[in-house]
């Protein structure tokens, strides 16, 4: 079986690594000229833990994550309010817990199947046309190939998906992310912070490896169009934050020497079906939880194993192997973009009320018993991995 998988972020080399080792022939094409190195931090924890434990990735996981020291809260002097230390979620998922960059997490499983299948850098589907067995796929740049099966695994702005189902996202707000060389010299040694004196917009730091640092935005958009190009981008910041207090105007000076940035609404993908006769979605690509939910690389490694597991005992029928695919994963999903919905709500909020009632809900956290019943339930993944004999 020859199936292309478009994109090589997380769900999409996972998946390539599951149907080699189950025998199948994929294909990955990626429109990036090469691997993405940019980008955010993730949480990573559950059920995409154990898949990574599985992929023989967890030692380098643990040589390349960071051990968060503490999220803290504070108002516009930089005053504390709040926060909770970083063994909370280490605690409530038994030590199985870490944050580390995406694109390192992309990396190590790119490096599992670099030379041991077709990769395509520079190129991305233009057109699908299935026929009887096999879907005639037209490239971009490389002409027109034929595929058993084809998977979008191409992220929240999906190519596939938009030419297969059309768009399907919800989004909810608006963010961006830096990072630049060299932290101030008065930056401060907390691993995490937020300032928190209004609702929205809202801006938090997190110390990275080799003397970095990420900046992370959050404001609500007003139905403004999008804005092109990195400097439209980083002005549409300067004029959100303009004016506000912590330490944002220093880190507002510092987006002249940001040498990573990333910058893209928050959203939610809601699918009424993540396949079409031979063609099927993965990943943030048929349901992103949203970049608030810190689940996203995990649940994509999730995906990408079950479907992969799916295809390998379906014996040659496709449709019924992604119909089990689905079963299986839409109800805890779903459980998922609710819970990031949640999370949303109460770590962003939007009013003065709303941050007053978060920042005494987080003091609370200190306290385990308590954290386990507030956040408990949204943390653990309620889902037993299948297991594929083969």
């Amino acid at each position: 079986m020859q199936v292309l998988i478009s994109g090589a972020g997380i769900a999409g080399p996972t998946l390539a690594f599951w149907l080699k080792k189950y025998g199948i022939a994929p294909t990955l094409v990626e429109a990036a000229p090469a691997l993405r190195t940019s980008g955010y931090v993730i949480d990573f924890w559950g059920l995409g833990y154990d898949i990574a434990e599985k992929m023989g990735l967890l030692s380098d996981i643990a040589r390349l994550g960071y051990r968060t020291q503490e999220l803290r809260i504070v108002d516009d002097s930089g005053r504390r309010l709040s926060g909770f230390g970083g063994e909370l979620f280490r605690e409530l998922t038994g030590g199985r817990y870490i944050t580390l960059g995406r694109s390192d997490l992309s990396k190590l499983i790119y490096d599992r199947i670099s030379g041991s299948c077709e990769i395509i850098f520079g190129d991305s589907i233009a057109g699908l046309r299935e026929a009887g067995a096999e879907v005639h796929v037209q490239f971009e740049h490389g002409g027109e190939r034929r595929f058993d099966l084809v998977i979008g695994a191409d992220g929240l702005h999906s190519r596939v998906r938009k030419l297969v189902f059309g768009p399907q996202d919800r989004t909810r707000r608006t963010s961006a992310i830096a990072s630049r060389h060299s932290k101030p010299p008065d930056i401060g040694r907390a691993t995490s912070s937020f300032t928190s004196s209004i609702a929205l917009p809202a801006g938090s730091r997190f110390a990275l490896h080799d003397d970095r640092t990420l900046f992370l935005f959050i404001f609500a958009s007003r139905g403004e169009p999008e804005p092109h190009g990195v400097a439209a981008q980083k002005a549409i910041l300067r004029k959100v934050f303009e004016g506000d207090g912590w330490e944002l105007p220093r880190i507002l000076r510092a987006l002249d020497t940001c040498d990573d940035f990333y910058f893209d609404r928050v959203s939610q993908i809601g699918m009424a079906a993540w396949s079409r006769g031979r063609i099927a979605l993965v990943g943030d690509a048929a349901f992103c939880v949203s970049l608030l939910a810190g689940q996203g690389s995990a649940l994509a490694m999730t995906a990408a194993y079950v479907l992969a597991g799916e295809l390998a005992t379906s014996q040659g029928r496709p449709r019924d192997a992604f119909d089990r695919y689905e079963e299986r994963l839409r109800p805890f999903i779903l459980t998922k973009q609710r819970a990031a919905e949640r999370f949303a709500r109460a770590f962003v909020p939007r009013t003065r009320l709303g941050i007053f009632f978060r920042n005494q809900v987080i003091k609370t956290f200190r306290v385990p018993p308590i954290a386990r019943i507030a956040i408990g339930r949204d943390i653990r993944d309620q889902l037993e991995l299948p297991r594929y004999h083969l």
